[in-house]
């Protein structure tokens, strides 16, 4: 079958990378009260296990592992599939899967841990640490010309909570549309990678080869929006990893590893998997009329190869295993198995809506929440939750309040070919309310 099909079946950039439309029913979790709320294994979770056999039964995905923990202890793990349809090694939490925009909160917490340390400020202007961010300049008309007629100076200065929560402006190839989404391909700004094959309607040039080219180039495109108006999902998360390197005097990718991946236990997590552990990656799909068509085979995959640079908003394979350690850390503010990997202040910021005051959402992926660093956050009687979605189905959020921890993984593309991303949290949500009436 010609792949040429996928463009007529809108698998477009807009819904490759976007992730986090799910959360406006999962931020209803927060509302929960504890009550008689029961602790459960994986038989009191039916409307997860329900949603699990849905897809996987049918054969419309290959598997589904959905990761749910309570505070500290083990959690519970409801998988099914196996890594590749039609073939015999099975999923479960150790399997590796391409967590896309999942990558963001992992981002968005480390450049939190340098503002911990003082070597970086909240406010602190993108100039200070990135000089060639002084003069931007800022398009007129939103998507329009990049020429000098339809550009003027940016009114402020961006910000590092810009950066941690897409309003500095700053433009997404997946996003944009016209002239400025062309000029970022052709400049190699392109945070992320789906495929070795060619696909009609997702071309996206050759990325630049380093953190800080991307940085530069970036430096010299407009801005979509003034910085601080508008919340526009963004490649602010991939600069964000410039950064941290140039703050930390560490490459990104080791700056995650040894203050993050390393003292959490996460044993499972790269910009590339090592040829020893390909043997765990899933198949990625793209979904096409119904059917799933392999778009990056495990055994093949595009993730076995260094990419061009570390995408801080999209690059990472994890297991489920180590992402729900990850909010583990997150849920004991900053410690795991005794051991503390950030303070419960970073994690206290990190998790609240960081969002200026001026910015409204209606309308965005970010509708009716706020936003930390990196997530979506829940305001109001839904206070507590945060976490963020992956273009190819995967969901996380915690619930500081609940205590809760819940996560579903699974490989398919465009994110919205299935509901998933809202129809975990609302699983997750009709289980806690059955154990609250249990």
């Amino acid at each position: 079958m010609a792949f040429r099909t996928f463009e007529d079946a809108a698998f477009s950039r807009r819904s490759l990378l976007r992730g986090g439309a799910w959360l406006g029913a999962g931020a209803a979790l927060s509302a929960m009260p504890m009550g008689r709320m029961a602790f459960a294994h994986a038989g009191h979770w039916p409307a997860v296990v329900g949603l699990v056999d849905k897809y996987t039964t049918t054969n419309k995905l290959a598997n589904m592992v959905a990761v749910m923990g309570w505070g500290q202890k083990d959690p519970d793990v409801i998988a099914q599939g196996t890594l590749e349809l039609g073939k015999v090694p099975v999923a479960d939490i150790d399997s590796l899967y391409r967590i896309y925009s999942m990558t963001k909160p992992i981002t968005g917490m480390a450049a939190m841990m340098l503002i911990g340390d003082g070597k970086l400020g909240l406010d602190q202007p993108l100039a200070e640490i990135l000089p060639a961010f002084a003069n931007m300049q800022v398009q007129k008309e939103y998507d329009g010309s990049i020429g000098e007629e339809n550009l003027e100076p940016a009114e402020s200065l961006i910000t590092i909570r810009h950066l941690l929560t897409h309003t500095a402006g700053l433009g997404y190839g997946i996003i944009q549309k016209g002239a400025i989404k062309d000029e970022y391909e052709d400049r190699g700004l392109i945070p992320g990678q789906v495929s070795r094959m060619p696909i009609p309607g997702l071309g996206r040039g050759k990325p630049v080869s380093s953190l800080e080219a991307f940085a530069d180039g970036l430096a010299e495109m407009p801005l979509v929006y003034q910085p601080g108006t508008m919340w526009s999902y963004s490649v602010s998360l991939d600069l964000l990893g410039r950064v941290i390197e140039v703050v930390s005097g560490m490459p990104f990718d080791e700056f995650l590893t040894e203050r993050i991946f390393k003292p959490a236990g996460m044993d499972s997590t790269w910009f590339t998997v090592p040829d020893s552990e390909k043997s765990r990656l899933t198949t990625n799909y793209g979904v096409l009329n119904g059917m799933s068509l392999p778009i990056d085979p495990g055994a093949s995959s595009i993730y076995l190869d260094n990419p061009a640079f570390p995408f801080g908003g999209a690059g990472l394979v994890c297991s489920p295993r180590d992402y729900d350690r990850f909010q583990r850390m997150l849920l004991n503010y900053g410690k795991i198995d005794g051991k503390r990997v950030m303070s419960e202040l970073v994690v206290r910021v990190g998790t609240s809506n960081l969002l200026p005051s001026t910015i409204d959402t209606t309308g965005t992926f970010a509708d009716g929440a706020g936003f930390g660093a990196g997530g979506r956050v829940g305001l109001g009687d839904q206070a507590g939750t945060f976490g963020w979605g992956g273009a190819a189905g995967t969901v996380a959020l915690v619930n500081m309040k609940l205590g809760l921890r819940a996560s579903v993984f699974t490989q398919y593309m465009p994110s919205d070919a299935y509901p998933i991303h809202s129809e975990f949290p609302a699983a997750v949500l009709s289980d806690l309310a059955a154990m609250q009436g249990a």
